[in-house]
């Protein structure tokens, strides 16, 4: 009896031994476990604070002050060679570093180092990166901020959307998206109380006193020089080109200045209605294109001359549109006459493709050419002005 006693009381030794043994591992095992949290915690605490640090410095203020973005800018600003070149089939020109620094990744120029903050000259203020016009020399005016500024736009040439720091409104090229600064309101800077802040950097700029602007005839002789003109097969005869790029204001002004051209003349083809009015092709029912006719002396010139000339002084590359002008009115085409036309139209347009240009132009036969009113021929001769929207620019 005494035996088992003791049997029985070494036994509950042995489980009692188990037991504490089993509540020293669940002690421990809490310990353990009470201490991952704890470091998980701080693990936490230390993302969030992280976060918000970043949160407060990507909403300071950029346009006057910072010189970087958030991550979502800089990550913009990484993009492809090929990328900040071509966007959405638009040709972009090239940019230096810093130029896609400000223009892609949404950067901001130091103030009071643009090139033309304090510019005086009468002119068209255009985007760096696809040559759009964007703002008239006459609504620049100086706010004293460092900036160059401006209290109006080309219509349509300008798109404001949401900055990243949710505070101010971003301003962007509308044709490429290209940043160009931010608009602020409600400074009485000016009668329109609206004022443009914008990086020169995002800019290029065509004085109206440049060749390159206005295209003098010495700037266009060597421009259409390029092509050897061909020899008229019978003395005295004429021929005739049809050319529609944009407002047919500015397509007829570097045209009829060309050497060999007899005369330039405005007008609508490419429609279903006879006769049409600028009101009702303006409507965008008719289908007409505003096209200029070309009368030019092939003894002097010849269409390959003035074709080249003809993608050089308008973007091909846009759709139903030139600049701030939109419109299938506005769309860019050559109407040719014969097959000879057709073929050389389609060589240049294989050309500049093999560039990088996403050529829009439309190539169709010539139809019905109906001249537009009066008072649209000779319209910049007329009025003494500039074209808006065209401008020369090498392409060959």
């Amino acid at each position: 009896m005494f035996f088992f006693v003791l049997v029985d009381m070494s036994k509950r030794r042995k489980n009692r031994g188990n037991g504490s043994r089993r509540r020293g591992a669940r002690r421990a095992g809490k310990k353990e476990f009470i201490s991952l949290l704890a470091g998980v915690s701080l693990a936490l605490a230390g993302v969030a604070l992280t976060l918000f640090l970043a949160a407060e410095t990507s909403g300071a203020p950029a346009q006057e002050s910072d010189s970087s973005r958030s991550a979502s800018s800089q990550s913009a600003s990484s993009l492809s060679s090929i990328e900040a070149k071509r966007a959405g089939g638009i040709h972009m020109n090239k940019l230096t570093p810093e130029e896609e620094r400000v223009i892609v990744g949404k950067g901001t120029e130091a103030p009071f180092t643009g090139k033309y903050y304090l510019n005086t000259d009468a002119g068209v203020y255009q985007c760096k990166r696809c040559n759009a016009p964007l703002y008239r020399s006459g609504d620049k005016f100086d706010a004293g901020c460092g900036w160059p500024s401006f209290d109006d736009e080309i219509d349509g040439a300008v798109r404001e959307v949401p900055d990243a720091d949710g505070r101010r409104t971003e301003i962007v090229c509308a044709k490429c998206g290209a940043h160009l600064g931010h608009v602020f309101r409600g400074e009485r800077f000016t009668e329109k109380n609206t004022r443009h802040c914008v990086n020169s950097i995002s800019l290029s700029f065509v004085s109206e006193s440049e060749d390159t602007t206005s295209m003098n005839e010495d700037t266009i002789g060597s421009a259409t020089a390029q092509s050897a003109p061909v020899s008229a097969t019978e003395p005295g005869k004429t021929a005739k080109a049809y050319f529609a790029g944009g407002c047919f204001w500015g397509t007829e002004y570097f045209l009829e200045k060309s050497e060999g051209v007899i005369e330039a003349r405005v007008g609508y083809m490419g429609g279903h209605v006879d006769n049409p009015s600028y009101e009702r092709v303006c409507s965008g029912t008719t289908g007409h294109a505003e096209t200029v006719e070309v009368e030019y002396d092939p003894a002097k010139t010849d269409f390959e001359t003035l074709a080249r000339l003809f993608f050089e002084i308008h973007d091909p590359d846009q759709v139903n549109r030139q600049g701030p002008d939109i419109g299938p009115q506005y769309r860019s085409a050559v109407f040719y006459v014969d097959e000879n036309q057709r073929k050389i139209t389609e060589k240049l347009i294989g050309l500049l493709r093999e560039k990088g240009y996403d050529v829009a132009t439309e190539v169709v036969k010539a139809k019905e050419f109906w001249p537009a009113e009066n008072y649209h021929q000779d319209y910049y001769d007329h009025n003494g002005k500039k074209p808006y929207c065209h401008a020369y620019q090498k392409r060959f």
